[in-house]
């Protein structure tokens, strides 16, 4: 590991004045055997090891250790193959040739063939972890033992393909333990046999996983420790507690309290970083509603998002670690991210004045008119930002009604019964924008009681029709063209922005070596990571 450098920090720990103890890894240091990892996560213990459908990021977090995909998205932005050792598009990118890495063996001891990877896409993939990505899937098939043919109805890009098979729950799973049951209840999800780097031991309920060296890993001589142990603490301070005496090694998807983080760096044993989430960064966002005949109007959603400083809540609700929200292809996205959109940055006096044109003047104390605010619950932020969301939208003339409710029924408000008028919610999008990113846009997104899609009611044509084109676009220079209008269009019309991109932080020993090195760092195997001495 080189010195650390200003990107380890990110934004949000250099504006909080974080203090760092450097060190520096000799260049002829070779990494070490030995020793045991001990992981924690910003999160609860998972529902099984592995869930079909993905289950979020606490059951990808363990199975992703176990399991491995046909293909892996590298810090580079490239792709390349994992347990496939390449793959190639026919001349129309209507079916792709897959070749299956050869000498690859599951935990069980038997060999990984192709018949293993269709089981996965179509009783997997299809049904469970990734079934709007494959709704244009017209087949697959399994021509020799290392051969897999993908077909498809329409032309499938290459970075949209790529991204299919590096895809954070797009596993591929033994069929000899699945054929014939239902996936989503088979007991092998609780002790997964996989063809990654560890195997699993033993679930302490309550408590954690251990994992240990699969010796017949196919990346020879890989992975380095003996033992991963997952080990799962119920709140912040207790994981805190534990990093900083050493107990646990290593904390991904920002394990402890933001106002912990320069405190426990401050000590010299551990470092920080936001690097390792380029490809799942998280935002707090702001939805509108356009069933209400005023948040109809686009001029008044432009206006209120003119009326926040999405910097000032990036700075003191967030503690500096995130950066204000823009487009809802975030700006780590560096295959499609461009700031050359409809910008609503703070503006006070603009948002007033959108608002007395669109018929709506200041009365005084009585107000222009008032909407109801939900803040998702799940996130406790969320509540902060909604209270600075009624605030600073009272100081424009417009009454709030904020609420705060539980997951369970935020998830009703927002997603089945549409109760609300503007709603601050959560969502985390992949550097592919289809269909993750545009399902919240798109009028087909639309699905009533499905959560994390299109709540707003937000319908128009020509962006339903440019995604269309997005989905079939093969060439990638006019592929980030197109995905480009969908960013103006969309931040043009405000029917949902992000207000900050979060800043994601990992903790870790100074002994851990070679971590944060993925874009999706807390989804990937850790087949290289070494404990120093």
């Amino acid at each position: 590991m080189s010195d650390l450098s200003r990107r380890d920090f990110g934004i949000g720990a250099l504006t909080a004045g974080l203090a760092v103890s450097p060190f520096r890894v000799s260049a002829q240091q070779e990494p070490r055997y030995g020793g045991t990892l001990v992981a924690t996560l910003g999160g609860g213990e998972p529902q099984a090891c592995y869930v079909p459908a993905g289950g979020g990021p606490s059951p990808i977090f363990s199975s992703s250790k176990l399991l491995e995909r046909l293909a892996r998205h590298r810090m580079d932005g490239a792709f390349e193959g994992e347990l496939a050792e390449n793959w190639q598009p026919a001349a129309d990118f209507r079916s792709y040739i897959v070749k299956l890495r050869g000498g690859v063996t599951f935990h069980d001891g038997q060999d990984l063939t192709g018949a293993d990877v269709v089981y996965s896409v179509l009783e997997i993939w299809k049904r469970y972890a990734d079934p709007s990505a494959l709704a244009a899937l017209a087949g697959i098939d399994a021509k020799e033992p290392d051969t897999v043919v993908f077909r498809f109805d329409k032309p499938a890009p290459p970075f949209f393909f790529a991204s299919l098979l590096s895809g954070s729950a797009n596993y591929v799973v033994p069929r000899h333990l699945y054929a014939g049951s239902d996936p989503a209840g088979n007991p092998a999800n609780n002790a997964p046999i996989g063809t990654g780097p560890w195997k699993f031991k033993r679930w302490v309920r309550g408590s954690h996983f251990e994992f240990v060296r699969n010796e017949t890993y196919w990346r020879r001589g890989l992975p380095y420790p003996d033992r991963l142990i997952l080990r799962y603490v119920g709140d912040p301070a207790g994981r805190a507690a534990a990093l900083e005496a050493g107990e646990i090694q290593i904390g991904v998807l920002t394990p402890v309290d933001l106002s912990d983080i320069e405190r426990l760096v401050a000590t010299g044993r551990l470092v920080a970083t936001s690097k390792g989430y380029e490809d799942r960064v998280w935002a707090t966002t702001l939805e509108c509603n356009l069933r209400h005949p005023i948040l109809g109007r686009r001029e008044v959603r432009q206006a209120l998002f003119h009326a926040l400083d999405r910097d000032a809540i990036a700075r003191t609700i967030y503690r500096g670690y995130g950066r204000a929200g823009t487009s809802p292809i975030f700006s780590a996205n560096t295959a499609f991210f461009t700031d050359d959109i409809y910008r609503t940055d703070f503006d006070p006096g603009k948002a007033a004045a959108l608002l007395d044109e669109a018929g709506f003047p200041a009365k005084g104390t009585a107000g222009r008119f008032t909407l109801d605010l939900v803040a998702a619950g799940w996130f406790a932020a969320n509540g902060r930002v909604g209270a600075y969301v009624k605030q600073a939208l009272e100081d424009v003339g417009i009454g709030v009604a904020l609420s705060v409710p539980d997951r369970a029924a935020s998830i009703r408000r927002i997603y089945a019964d549409y109760d609300f008028d503007l709603a601050i919610s959560n969502q985390s999008n992949p550097s592919e924008p289809v269909p993750t990113t545009t399902r919240y846009y798109t009028t087909d997104g639309i699905r009533q009681g499905v959560p994390f899609c299109n709540a707003s009611g937000y319908s128009n044509p020509e962006l339903d029709a440019l995604v269309e084109k997005i989905k079939v676009e093969t060439d990638p220079a006019q592929r980030r063209q197109l995905v480009a209008e969908f960013q103006q269009i969309v931040t043009r019309d405000a029917p949902l922005l992000p207000l900050v991109e979060l800043d994601t932080i990992t903790l870790a020993g100074i002994r851990v070596r070679n971590h944060s090195n993925a874009p999706d760092f807390a989804a990937a195997s850790w087949h290289d990571v070494w404990l120093a001495d």
